[in-house]
């Protein structure tokens, strides 16, 4: 199987009613396949019917493009709505319990900051991608004095291991040529999105990722 090289991985923003269903076809349209992945991260809410009823609309708009759903922090939530995969922060629950709850064949991701540690102990484990950042400041997610990694991990990562590695925060079509030439397989991006035009920004990243 030829290397698909970069896509990205869509989160969501934290508001997901109102027209986001339709902003999120709109931009999984004009990525052409360029987007793979999207995150359902919404904070605030813990009822977990309200959530799952924020969710399903965006669930079908992936499934209908091919796209996996994943959710972010909650295993319960990613087993009621069989979603295609849930990611979990170093805070948020065992991987390896996760397994047990969703299966051999969910995609559980893991945030490894900029430790390599983490992520290998991430693989060991049996993670499907390991996830580095943040790489620049960010306004989805406020990721305090935590240390950034570098491209250099990135490259280490890519060399040695064949699992996927995602580079989160703050990444944008201006700043992610290094990212890309670093060898990430996917590019986590939110704000860069959501935060205008979906459609020109989609395009945007096409263009620096090479498939524009």
């Amino acid at each position: 199987m030829s290397d698909p090289g970069t896509q990205l991985y869509l989160i969501s923003p934290l508001e997901v009613g109102g027209d986001f269903p339709k902003r999120l076809e709109r931009a999984l349209v004009a990525g052409h396949g360029l987007a793979t992945a999207f995150q359902f991260r919404v904070k605030g809410i813990d009822d977990q019917h309200d959530l799952a009823a924020l969710a399903e609309p965006l669930q079908a708009i992936c499934a209908a493009h091919d796209v996996g759903f994943i959710v972010n922090d909650s295993v319960p939530l990613a087993k009621r709505m069989k979603a295609d995969g849930v990611h979990l922060g170093q805070g948020d629950g065992d991987l390896r319990e996760a397994r047990e709850e969703l299966g051999r064949e969910a995609q559980i991701g893991v945030t490894c900051h900029a430790s390599r540690h983490f992520a290998m102990e991430a693989g060991e484990a049996g993670a499907d991608y390991v996830a580095f950042g943040a790489f620049f400041p960010s306004t989805t997610k406020d990721n305090g004095d935590a240390e950034r990694p570098d491209m250099e991990t990135l490259e280490w990562w890519t060399k040695l291991f064949e699992i996927p590695c995602v580079a989160i925060g703050g990444i944008t079509p201006e700043n992610c040529a290094p990212i890309v030439e670093a060898g990430a397989d996917f590019l986590a991006v939110s704000g860069a999105v959501w935060n205008g035009d979906e459609v020109a920004a989609i395009e945007a990243f096409a263009k620096v990722i090479g498939k524009g």
